[in-house]
């Protein structure tokens, strides 16, 4: 849907925006806020079936856009292009595949970016604070535009599979099956204090202004080493040591050389330069505080009651170097969601990539996913 006309869903399409809240019906946050207008970004792949019981919605990363996958040869690839498509793990032959760029993002969905009605101005920082519940429900009413209200599996890693999580805790009787990727049931006190520490490099940028910035005027150093050390508790050491060797020819030079430079601090410098071409500080504020606010537990009488929410048939891929989220993490969300009688498995990738794996073992990851989707 688009500005209140329905749209198709029995052909693929590749990009389109639907206006899921309006002055007349506006969004409500979790925490009481208003929104009165809100675009919701996304992309489907395959073909709906008439019973539309073939649906796979896809959860982004931090990052993240909709763009999961490519529609035609020349198109750009997507962020899990070996994954979706014909004949793929995830085989748009069967299923019904939708990825919607997430609330609070800067990628066609609204967010701190985009122009208050109210007012005519960016919200900036007048963007109420939202939490994955909130994201979660945005997807819920652009599902509901779409006619679809049962869901065969939902998937995603990361702030992704926070989202998968709080899919099948909200809206249990609409969820068939989850895969929750690199997550636990609860942020833990270590992720926040690696956010706060990415958010106060981007706000003590003089750039930032307060968020109050011009377009391609931002804090772009700061937005830069945030994404630096985002990369680090992204990776492992051991993935490290084998790319990097303690060399020092590094190529990669952003700042004057300081006593000379190694290889893993040009890496590091590349890629928070990569994130600031194209994403958006103010954006990155505000997902990395709405990660903060996973907890299945919270406002629902405690852990135990929100896991008790949760009856999809479960798959937890937890990943063997994985430092933001361990897989003992992982492996003990499986355990306490079958304490609860939920049918829920454990499987562990074993990979050297660190938190990124589930974006880069697809040799591995990919069978298993498709052999659960497959499962009667």
């Amino acid at each position: 849907m688009s500005g209140g006309k329905t749209v198709t869903t029995t052909v693929p399409c590749t990009y389109r925006i639907a206006r899921i809240a309006t002055p007349e019906q506006p969004f409500v946050t979790e925490h009481g806020d208003i929104l009165p207008v809100v675009d919701i970004a996304y992309e489907t792949w395959g073909t709906l079936s008439p019973t539309r019981d073939n649906v796979v919605l896809i959860c982004h990363a931090l990052t993240g856009s909709s763009h999961v996958a490519s529609h035609a040869p020349d198109d750009q690839l997507g962020w899990w292009e070996p994954m979706v498509g014909p004949g793929r793990f995830i085989d748009t032959d069967r299923h019904f595949v939708i990825c919607a760029n997430v609330l609070g993002s800067c990628y066609g969905s609204t967010g701190p970016r985009s122009i208050d009605p109210r007012t005519g101005r960016r919200y900036n920082l007048r963007f109420p604070l939202i939490t994955i519940r909130d994201i979660v429900r945005s997807q819920a009413l652009l599902l509901d535009q779409l006619g679809i209200e049962r869901i065969y599996a939902v998937i995603g890693g990361s702030l992704g599979g926070m989202q998968v999580l709080e899919w099948a805790a909200m809206y249990p009787d609409r969820v068939e099956r989850i895969v929750p990727i690199a997550v636990g049931g609860q942020f833990s006190d270590q992720g926040i204090a690696y956010n706060e520490v990415q958010r106060r490099a981007i706000m003590l940028d003089p750039a930032w202004r307060n968020g109050e910035y011009e377009d391609g005027e931002g804090p772009q150093r700061g937005l830069a080493i945030a994404r630096m050390l985002g990369v680090i508790t992204y990776q492992s050491d051991e993935l490290m040591t084998a790319r990097f060797e303690r060399r020092t020819e590094a190529r990669y030079t952003a700042w004057p050389e300081f006593l000379g430079r190694y290889d893993v601090e040009g890496y590091l410098h590349y890629q928070g330069d990569k994130l600031v071409r194209r994403f958006d500080a103010n954006c990155y504020l505000y997902l990395t505080r709405a990660m903060d606010s996973h907890d299945l537990g919270r406002g629902r009488g405690g852990y135990p009651a929100g896991l008790a929410l949760i009856r999809a048939r479960t798959l937890c891929i937890g990943i063997r170097s994985d430092i933001l989220f361990w897989p003992s993490q992982v492996r003990q969300l499986a355990d306490d969601l079958r304490a609860f009688g939920t049918d829920a498995q454990y499987w562990e990738l074993d990979s050297p990539n660190g938190h990124d794996a589930f974006l880069k073992d697809f040799d591995q990851i990919g069978p298993v996913i498709a052999g659960f989707l497959a499962e009667p």
